[in-house]
């Protein structure tokens, strides 16, 4: 709902203050989704040389981050599910031991099968970490700014590990060798599992009903195919077999979830629950927020090292400079969306990092193009940063207690898609591309005109209007 702003804006100003107990159990919480965040991409410059140390052909390394991938995104809105039934701090617990033990296993690897064992369990962990811990966090910070200060430091922590894993795998590897990657994800878990137990409230519904074991086979089984369709298509494009297989058994498995939940007394996700504005289009929003900014930056990796003959190290820095400015946006997008709403945010965040990718069009092959692409992916980055953090509000405010494993579930599933199948759909046309310049361009492009579409269905599917703030709760349909 659109009101005058005059009465609104001093109270959507406010700064809240966190207690000594809030910010430890913050710490506890961001440094969990930190850590998971890190290990989505701390590996990647390390794989070539974990190749050859452990005996995998080029082929087999793709497993080393499907391993991952599969599990962590598949099991997502079950474990969200099973952790607001049965206790989200237990469950939480359990993740982070799992990851812990996991990332020692993956550290000590003596074989590909071993190897492949710890960061499949690494993932499994993930999936249990990532929506108890955005639910924890939810429910322990009442809706309104204290939330939003909580969402805009995990939101910022969460992009930014995934740039300080691009920068620290390269040094790392060059240092200790790649092992150091996973001893690092070691390290975060004996810090973060001690200091758990002691700060986090338990948090579960008030009653227990069913679970949804047909949805959660059906949702399960669609992600898991789905994700490793399209993370294969990534290597091997989508002409092979399998990938076409799994393709079309994981939409058939979506559509059955689907008919499933639709008939289902107690659901595992609630079909009003998806009709409701807020978390249609605010996932709409996130998805193509993390899709889109996964392929930008997959796509200039490619372009400075390979066009512009940059070292690995010194690409390292162009990120590390957006990883600086996105934990700058962090902190001043919660002022942000106190002062225009979270919906009127993600809108104008979408618009501004298509605006930004779009003007990496002009890239070119002088080495002056490397202050073009590290301002405007740093800018861009902190838009795409904005938009995560009003997306996660947007979807999650309104939400009761007993259905925010279900609506976190979804943010962190939107997550976890966005990040797979951008690199795919958009990134495979560079590196298939005769000329890698233009193909780069073509990428940035399309890139550019998704998320400009976005903003624009998102905008209208949100009603959002100009020179309104909202101060309507966000459930509201």
């Amino acid at each position: 709902m659109a009101i005058d702003t005059t009465d609104t804006l001093p109270d959507a100003l406010d700064t809240p203050r966190l207690s000594t107990r809030d910010k430890l159990v913050l710490f506890v919480l961001c440094a969990a989704q930190f850590m998971v965040a890190l290990d989505f991409s701390v590996l990647n410059v390390a794989l070539p040389v974990l190749g050859t140390d452990l005996g995998m052909s080029r082929s087999a390394l793709q497993w080393a981050v499907t391993a991952f991938a599969l599990p962590s995104g598949g099991f997502l809105l079950l474990f969200g599910r099973v952790g607001d039934l049965f206790g989200r701090r237990r469950l939480f617990l359990a993740g982070l031991a799992l990851f812990g033990a996991a990332s020692v296993l993956a550290t000590l690897a003596w074989d590909p099968a071993s190897f492949l064992a710890g960061r499949a369990l690494q993932g499994l962990g993930a999936a249990a970490i990532v929506p108890t811990g955005m639910s924890l966090l939810t429910t322990t910070f009442p809706e309104g700014p204290a939330r939003d200060r909580a969402l805009g430091i995990s939101g910022t922590l969460l992009s930014l590990g995934f740039t300080v894993g691009m920068v620290a795998g390269g040094t790392l590897t060059d240092t200790f060798g790649w092992r150091s990657t996973m001893g690092l994800l070691s390290l975060f878990a004996l810090i973060v599992l001690p200091l758990a137990p002691g700060l986090l409230p338990e948090s579960r519904t008030p009653d227990r009903p069913r679970l949804d074991v047909p949805g959660a086979v059906t949702v399960t089984g669609a992600l898991l195919a789905l994700i490793y369709a399209l993370s294969t298509a990534a290597d091997h494009g989508f002409g092979r077999a399998d990938v076409v297989i799994t393709l079309i058994a994981g939409l058939l498995l979506l559509a059955a979830f689907v008919k499933v939940e639709s008939r289902t007394a107690q659901p595992l996700v609630s079909l009003p629950m998806l009709r409701r504005r807020t978390v249609a289009w605010g996932n709409l929003g996130g998805l193509v927020t993390f899709s889109m900014m996964s392929t930008v930056v997959f796509v200039l990796t490619l372009y400075l090292q390979e066009v512009l003959h940059l070292s690995a190290f010194e690409t390292g820095l162009v990120f590390g400079v957006q990883g600086v400015l996105s934990a700058v946006a962090g902190v001043y997008a919660p002022r942000v969306i106190g002062r225009y709403g979270p919906r009127r945010t993600l809108v104008g965040s979408l618009v501004g990092q298509g605006a930004l990718i779009a003007a990496l069009l002009g890239l070119g092959t002088g080495h002056w193009s490397v202050w073009l692409a590290t301002a405007a992916v740093s800018l861009a980055s902190m838009c795409h940063l904005g938009a995560i953090i009003s997306y996660g509000i947007t979807v999650t405010s309104g939400v009761p207690d007993e259905e925010q494993g279900l609506a976190t579930g979804l943010v962190t599933s939107t997550q976890q898609v966005g990040i797979t199948v951008g690199i795919p759909l958009l990134g495979v046309l560079a590196t298939t591309s005769p000329d890698l310049l233009t193909g780069v361009h073509t990428v940035l492009a399309l890139d550019a005109v998704l998320v400009l579409a976005a903003a624009v269905l998102v905008a209208v599917g949100l009603r959002v209007r100009s020179g309104a703030v909202e101060t309507q709760p966000l459930g509201a349909r």
